[in-house]
Order: structure tokens, then C-alpha cells, then sequence
């Protein structure tokens, strides 16, 4: 016997239902289209070197600016949140500092599942659809669906910024042929502020805001460069030894942020109990069972290593 296929407008609310079951926070829909201010905005970006030695940003130009080069068909791409905001800090306040998304599991790992069931759920309940899911896993450029989909603004530090919820979020999609209303885009509320333009120790965000360097970004020399750290980094790190919050930090729309609820992404119990000498005196052994499932494990050891080294220097 075959099912009643719900429509439109009760498919998405079924959807919306599920991915909150799931934990998503929130959740929109743009129509997928080719991206053409993006694109134009993104080759400037590419063509200035902003993207420092992330060469893996110049391939695929084509599918990054338009979905349907990712998954032929598709009609809509489904943005959604993951909350991992954790207002804990450690407790030696001259330990050098990790970025709030690092401190539990690697996120690509826990949300894919979480994405995975809601696309099973899409195929059990609604119906066949052709798609993918991706969590900052291919070229797809996340804000700017999230924008489309009505899931925030893209602030002057270029984070997703929920009028609600503040912007400690990891973005997530499902690119599909499933043919769902779209959602409208939010206006930008950050208005005359600048704190994380005044804020920034390495000037990384553009005076006027809304486009960032990254060439010049705590985030990226502490994850990405592989090579040595460039002397001009030295007494701007503001004690950062992977990623840096500072940006969030001082925006005013983070007052609304809340904890996480996800327990994947509590901090392992030795992390936030780590001395500065701790993190001097670092092992790979230590490393590796503090970071087992960590993002960090990224940077490698050696890598954390090469960062706590240059903060020691700076001082």
C-alpha cells in the first residue's frame, strides 16, 4: 500500500520537527541556485590572497557557488545550527586558550550522524529524494545559504550572527531534489557597532567591516598555516594556542547565547584543568588521549606545538 506523501508546507514542518528532535536549534530553507553576487564576491577574495595558504579554497569554484553541481536536481538546500556554545573557561587563566568548538568531539562527526538520520527520516516519512548532507566537508559556502535560508545575518566579523541565540554555531546542510518552501533572508542588525573590528588584536576584519583576512587571522595560524608562524604574529596572539573567539566574545548579540546541550561536546575532565605548564610540558601521549576525538587533533601535535612555543616566546 502506498503512503500518503505529506505536502509541501507539511513535508518542511515534519522536517523542521525532526531536525529539532535531533538537536539542531535551528533550521531554514533556501531555493538552491547559482550564487552570483557571492561568486563574483568570493574569485575578489581569492584573487586578493585573503586566503592565505588555504589552497583547497581555489578548487571546485563551480560546485562551491552552485549546488547544483553537487547534487544534480537540486531544488532546495535545508541550512541548519548546532549550538556548541560553553561559557566554561580554564581554570589557569594564563593557560594558553582553545577555541569553545574544539574543547569536545570533532563536530564533522557528531552532526554528519545527526544529518544522516534526518535524511533517513526525509526518506521514510516524506519520500525518495536524491541528495547529500554536508558539514563543512565540501565546497559549499555555508553563511551564505544560512543567510538565504533565514537563519541569521552575516555579521562585520563574517559569522552567522541568530538575533535569538548569538552566533556560537556550527552550520550544517541538506542539498536535495525535495521541493520545499523557502524561507526569506534576515536584515543585518549589527548597525553602527564594531566592537569585533576593535576588538581583533591582528586587524584580520576590514575596517568597515564584513570581510575578513585570513591570511591575517589568530584562527588560521594557530589551524591552517603548517609552516612557522610569521614574527608579525608575535605579542597578538592574546594567549591563543588554537582558534581564537575573540570576536564572538565581545559581540553584543552573544549575551543571548546558551549553552550547549549536546554531551559530545563537553570538554574532556583534564582539559580545562591544564596548567600553562602543563601545556609547556605537553607529551604526545597527553595529547593524544585529552584530544582523542578532538578537532584539535588537526593541528597535530606537533602543530599545538609549534603554538604554545610561539606564545612562550612572545611573552
Amino acid at each position: 500500500m502506498q503512503k500518503d506523501i505529506p505536502n509541501k508546507i507539511t513535508a518542511k514542518q515534519l522536517i523542521q520537527e525532526e531536525a529539532y528532535r535531533l538537536g539542531f536549534s535551528f533550521m531554514g530553507v533556501a531555493k538552491a541556485d547559482f550564487l552570483e553576487p557571492e561568486a563574483k564576491r568570493l574569485e575578489d577574495w581569492l584573487n586578493q590572497g585573503k586566503h592565505g595558504k588555504m589552497g583547497y579554497l581555489e578548487n571546485h569554484f563551480d560546485k562551491r557557488v552552485d549546488p547544483r553541481k553537487l547534487v544534480p536536481g537540486a531544488k532546495s538546500v535545508i541550512s541548519l545550527l548546532y549550538n556548541y556554545h560553553n561559557p566554561a573557561t580554564q581554570n589557569d587563566p594564563s593557560a594558553p586558550k582553545i577555541s569553545q568548538y574544539a574543547y569536545g568531539e570533532d563536530y564533522h562527526f557528531v552532526i554528519k550522524d545527526k544529518l544522516k538520520s534526518l535524511f533517513q527520516y526525509i526518506q521514510e516519512n516524506i519520500g525518495e529524494i536524491d541528495g547529500r548532507v554536508f558539514v563543512d566537508s565540501a565546497p559549499v559556502m555555508e553563511r551564505d545559504w544560512a543567510l538565504k535560508a533565514g537563519n541569521g545575518w552575516i555579521g562585520k566579523h563574517t559569522l552567522l550572527i541568530h538575533p535569538k541565540a548569538g552566533s556560537y554555531f556550527f552550520l550544517a546542510e541538506l542539498i536535495s531534489d525535495l521541493d520545499v518552501p523557502a524561507d526569506a533572508p534576515m536584515k543585518d542588525y549589527c548597525g553602527t557597532c564594531r566592537r569585533c573590528i576593535d576588538a581583533c588584536p591582528t586587524d584580520a576584519i576590514a575596517p568597515e567591516g564584513y570581510l575578513i583576512d585570513g591570511s591575517k587571522c589568530i584562527s588560521y595560524v594557530t589551524i591552517e598555516l603548517k609552516e612557522a608562524i610569521p614574527e608579525d604574529f608575535s605579542g597578538k596572539m592574546d594567549n591563543w594556542m588554537f582558534g581564537c573567539d575573540i570576536c564572538q566574545q565581545v559581540c553584543p548579540w552573544n549575551r543571548f547565547a546558551t549553552k550547549h546541550k549536546e554531551p559530545a561536546f563537553d570538554p574532556h575532565p583534564e582539559l580545562l584543568e591544564m596548567t600553562q605548564r602543563d601545556w609547556q610540558e605537553l607529551t604526545e601521549e597527553t595529547f593524544r588521549k585529552v584530544f582523542k576525538r578532538s578537532a584539535v587533533k588537526r593541528t597535530k601535535y606537533a602543530g599545538l606545538k609549534r603554538n604554545i612555543s610561539f606564545l612562550g616566546d612572545a611573552r
